[in-house]
This record gives C-alpha cells, sequence and structure tokens, in this order.
C-alpha cells in the first residue's frame, strides 16, 4: 500500500503558524466557490467525504474554506467530517462575500464578529488557524478590519490572519495599517500578473503567499482543447466567467507545449502544473481543488519528480 505524502511545513510571517505546502480547497464543497447562484450544487456531502477522506490519507492535513462557498455549507460538511472521524485538520476559512442572494457582505468589524461565530458553529471548533479577507472592501478602512483581526488574535479564535484578492496597491495598505501572515491569490501557470508586485513584496515582507487555482480551473489538465466543445460539469459549463480571458490561440498554442512537455517527463499536465509552482521558493502553499478523489494522484507525482530550475524556467517561457 502506497504510504501518506510528506508535505514540508513553512513559517507563516511573524505569526509563528507553520503552514503546509499543500491544502485541500473547499470551494466545491455544496456550490461553486462564493457564487450564490450555485449554493446547494457543487460536491454534496457523500462526495465531499470521500474526498476530505482520501486527502487525509495522502498526508493533506490543512483545509481551506470560506464563509460564503455553498452559502455555509463547505464549512458544515468540514465540520461533520471532522465530528465523524474524530479528526482535526488545521484550517484556513475566510469571510467578505455574501451569504445568500441579497444578503450583507463586507469587513465591518461587527459582522466579522458575526460570521466568525458562525463559522466556528459550522465547523464544530473553538479557532482556527488563519481567517482571511476574503476580498478587499472599499467602505470599510483596513484599520478597523485589522483592528478587529487583532482582537480575535488576542482573544484566541484564530492564530493569525491575512488577505485574499488583493492586489499589490492593497496588499502596500495592509503592511502599513497591520501585521497580516498571509495572502491567498490566484496564481499558476496561465496566471502569473502576482509575479511583477506581489510575489516581491511578500518576499521584502516575509508574507506567506498561498496559491489558489493552481490549475485555472481546469485548464491546465488538458481538459479544455482547441476546436472542442468543453466537457460537460466542468467549470467552463458552470462559471466559465473568470476563465473567458484564456479562450484564445495563444493559450492553446501554451497548453499543447505544456502537454508535449509533459508526455517528455512521463507525467501528467496538471502534475507539472503542480511542479512549476512547488518549485518557486516564493510560493508557501498551493490550494488544489480537486472534484474527485483520483484528481489528487499528480500531487503525488509533482511531489516525487520535482522540477529543477531550468526546467521551470522552461515552462515559464511557454506561458510568458
Amino acid at each position: 500500500m502506497v504510504g501518506p505524502l510528506e508535505i514540508e511545513r513553512r513559517g507563516g510571517g511573524g505569526s509563528g503558524l507553520t503552514i503546509p505546502r499543500v491544502a485541500l480547497g473547499c470551494g466545491n464543497f455544496g456550490g461553486v466557490g462564493s457564487s450564490p447562484a450555485w449554493f446547494g450544487h457543487g460536491l454534496g456531502e457523500a462526495q465531499a467525504r470521500e474526498l476530505m477522506d482520501a486527502a487525509w490519507a495522502l498526508g493533506i492535513t490543512h483545509f481551506d474554506t470560506a464563509d460564503a462557498y455553498g452559502g455555509g455549507r463547505s464549512e458544515q460538511m468540514i465540520g461533520n467530517w471532522m465530528r465523524s472521524r474524530g479528526l482535526r485538520p488545521t484550517l484556513t476559512t475566510k469571510t467578505y462575500n455574501p451569504m445568500s442572494l441579497g444578503a450583507d457582505h463586507g469587513l465591518a468589524p461587527e459582522r466579522i464578529a458575526r460570521q466568525l461565530t458562525s463559522s466556528l458553529d459550522r465547523l464544530g471548533v473553538e479557532s482556527v488557524e488563519l481567517y482571511l479577507a476574503h476580498d478587499f472592501d472599499p467602505e470599510v478602512p483596513l484599520a478597523e478590519t485589522f483592528g478587529a483581526f487583532e482582537s480575535h488574535v488576542a482573544a484566541g479564535t484564530f492564530r493569525a490572519y491575512g488577505v485574499s484578492n488583493f492586489d499589490a496597491g492593497q496588499l502596500e495598505q495592509a503592511f502599513i495599517v497591520g501585521a497580516p501572515a498571509a495572502i491567498q491569490n490566484a496564481h499558476s501557470l496561465l496566471e502569473r500578473g502576482d509575479e511583477r508586485e506581489v510575489l516581491p513584496l511578500c518576499a521584502e515582507h516575509e508574507l506567506a503567499y498561498l496559491a489558489f487555482s493552481p490549475l485555472s480551473g481546469g485548464w491546465l489538465t488538458g481538459k479544455y482543447r482547441r476546436g472542442e466543445a468543453y466537457p460537460e460539469g466542468s467549470r467552463m459549463t458552470q462559471r466559465p466567467e473568470p476563465y473567458a480571458p484564456l479562450v484564445d490561440d495563444g493559450t492553446f498554442a501554451a497548453l499543447e507545449a505544456l502537454e508535449a512537455f509533459a508526455r517528455e517527463c512521463a507525467m501528467s499536465m496538471a502534475a507539472v502544473a503542480f511542479a512549476w509552482l512547488l518549485a518557486d521558493d516564493r510560493v508557501t502553499q498551493i490550494v488544489l481543488g480537486p472534484g474527485r478523489p483520483e484528481h489528487l494522484d499528480p500531487l503525488r507525482e509533482a511531489l516525487e519528480h520535482p522540477l529543477d530550475a531550468e526546467d521551470r524556467a522552461q515552462l515559464g517561457s511557454m506561458f510568458a
């Protein structure tokens, strides 16, 4: 029987928190991300439990969720799984987005307190390791948000705090008014905007960088091909809007080059995409969002066949 993977842990800024290089992303539990239109869709309870079982057996012991994933269903499914299995992964959760159509959103201190209480209740825990602002709130001064976060750190309801979906200017504001431990942004071979300013800022301030959407909604797996219909049930048939800019000849040419590179390495395209991220010391963690247990297989490939600097640079040039 193949045993669990050894997953390295790295520091989370000055918080003292250690962060594993791989997390299970639970954004498709009971929904498709934070979109209210898709609450109640995505993975059902039995599918989510099967996936958490498989991730835990593989050695993935950090789960990433948010209050708005599935309108709270993601946190509830994780809580149910923990109670049924008697296991406690380390946890990241987040707040900002509405929990239902027409509901409030944002990062006002009173809303943070309310949302955090409901998150802890659904998860069935007294605290989480990492709590993130899920987006930048232009209506609430960041100092007020971080002041609330600091009070919850002092109260012990989360170990450290950070931000998500912040650009470089917003991140610079964050460093002025607080001490975030991490930022979680989309980053992959197909989404590299953070390389210009955000990743250098993280290195300068010793901020943990957490990369979500490492496969760009499945684009880096080879499931989307030039001139072919999108597979039924894929992100491009469910929530294509975030990936619309990828639909061009340049993307398909890069993907064809990636497929040839992966074939030469005797690896899957997904494994190469993971390995490219893991070979970057600036990336603290990658957040995987698999739909089925077998979608975890490329992670083993990536960890067992790391890329050297030359191969990583070659891959990067394909998607420049």
